[in-house]
């Protein structure tokens, strides 16, 4: 009688975990992708594909110079620097939400939007802190 209780609380205790996991499963592809994933992928590597209005270009990665209403200036890994225009509508993001005041000189960032004529971008999303992978920066 024993064994037969035993195994009956075995079954049952497979059945629920199983649907239970099935279930977590089924919810968490019913989420809309993290914002990391949205840019960065899945893998972690940069999602050019996923570039907005069309525009294919690499993102501006580096740390900030300077900071203003409108803007910001970049320098990059190999020196230069770039212009980043700021809107009402760009997105900028830490691990949470964040604001034009987190935009701060020293601070790493990575921009993503249009490429103007001029060389500068008007960005859609900037990351405060963005993780690269494999890269030490």
């Amino acid at each position: 009688m024993k064994n037969k209780n035993l195994l009956i609380a075995v079954v049952v205790a497979v059945v629920f975990g199983g649907a239970g996991f099935f279930g977590g499963m089924k919810y968490q592809q019913s989420k809309n992708p993290r914002f990391s994933n949205r840019i960065l992928g899945p893998s972690g590597s940069p999602n050019f594909r996923g570039a907005q209005n069309g525009q294919n270009f690499r993102p501006v990665n580096g740390e900030i110079m300077s900071v203003d209403d409108k803007s910001i200036t970049v320098k990059l890994s190999d020196g230069s620097s770039k212009i980043v225009l700021l809107s009402d509508s760009t997105v900028i993001s830490k691990s949470e939400s964040a604001a034009k005041e987190d935009l701060k000189v020293g601070e790493k960032i990575s921009a993503f939007g249009s490429q103007n004529q001029d060389g500068s971008i008007t960005a859609n999303t900037i990351q405060l802190n963005p993780v690269f992978r494999g890269q030490n920066q």
